[in-house]
């Protein structure tokens, strides 16, 4: 199994992109995210993804010449057209917008429409956070969830976001898909050949399943059942109802080149952490304080720091087939 570099991680995923059909701006926002999402432990966000983004290129499921516009309908909006292309220069521009409108409104809130799967949702609210914004993000997602009580999947596994930041340290990152796991995680089992451990998905009759393939031909089981259908209802309303994309029942799915662009959306709400409070950020570490001293409590997102860490020290390790796979794209 060889061990690459960030970088070369990097280069790797960005050079099949642009073999495939991508524009080198969009390839390299693509690589990156991926690449840090392996850095961080996420490996179902991560270079598995690469072919399978890469088949979309070729098909034309993902255009990969999309020209992301960038539109304020209001002063404390930003609208963004991700075109059709991957999500992630979508987001890149969402960041670099969003700061300068959250310090003069207090808050803002840029919409995404027309654009595709934002792999691990917790980097773009960090990069916010790091400006001294609290920032959430919605996303939904091709369909993968029955309502409470129903049988037909009309939710996506539609993560959300949230990133405060601390004074002097990394801010705070909490990051959940409200199924049970995130579907990546089922994607990444199929991979390996492993069974799904109990409890995570239910196949196309309705009956548990621990086998991959049954799970992404049925339905995910929700975080804290009827609450998280609930949840999952909220953020299809804020992320595809508000911003123009199509809700998950109508989007096409993110893993393979077949149909139309799924066209979902993302929304993110940005607040500038002293507007209300100048002293804000200071409380947020007196609460982060309390539970960092209890033993064996942690604050969420630290283990990906450690893991962060230890991937740009020592690299990331890539199974083989994987790395002759993407080569070969």
């Amino acid at each position: 199994m060889p061990i690459l570099t960030l970088d070369a991680a990097r280069e790797l995923a960005a050079a099949a992109f642009v073999r495939c059909g991508a524009a080198p701006a969009a390839a390299e926002s693509t690589a990156r995210a991926l690449v840090e999402a392996e850095a961080d432990g996420l490996t179902g966000h991560g270079l598995v993804r690469v072919p399978a983004y890469a088949a979309q290129v070729r098909a034309g499921k993902v255009r990969g010449d999309a020209a992301v516009t960038v539109g304020h309908p209001r002063p404390g909006l930003v609208a963004i057209d991700a075109a059709h292309g991957f999500a992630y220069p979508a987001l890149d521009a969402a960041v670099a917008a969003l700061p300068a409108v959250a310090r003069s409104q207090g808050i803002a809130a840029a919409g995404i429409r027309r654009s595709h799967h934002c792999g691990a949702a917790g980097r773009p609210v960090e990069r916010l956070a790091a400006e001294g914004l609290v920032a959430i993000l919605f996303a939904n997602t091709p369909a993968a969830m029955a309502p409470w009580g129903g049988a037909r999947a009309v939710f996506g596994t539609n993560p959300l976001a949230f990133a405060c930041p601390l004074p002097g340290r990394a801010p705070i990152v909490a990051d959940l898909a409200l199924s049970k796991v995130a579907r990546g995680n089922i994607v990444a089992a199929r991979r390996r050949g492993e069974p799904l451990p109990e409890g995570w998905a239910l196949d196309a009759q309705g009956h548990p399943t621990t086998d991959p393939e049954a799970a992404l031909k049925g339905t995910m089981l929700p975080l804290g059942d009827a609450k998280g259908t609930a949840l999952a209802l909220m953020v299809e309303l804020l992320a595809a109802g508000l911003t123009g994309g199509r809700f998950a029942a109508e989007a096409s799915s993110f893993l393979d080149a077949e149909g139309d662009p799924p066209g979902t959306g993302q929304l993110i709400v940005a607040i500038d952490a002293a507007a209300l409070s100048p002293d804000a950020p200071e409380r947020f570490a007196e609460l982060a304080g309390l539970i960092e001293a209890q033993a064996g409590a942690r604050l969420p997102g630290a283990r990906r720091l450690a893991l962060r860490a230890a991937a740009a020290r020592d690299g990331i390790a890539v199974a083989d087939a994987l790395a002759a796979e993407i080569a070969a794209l």
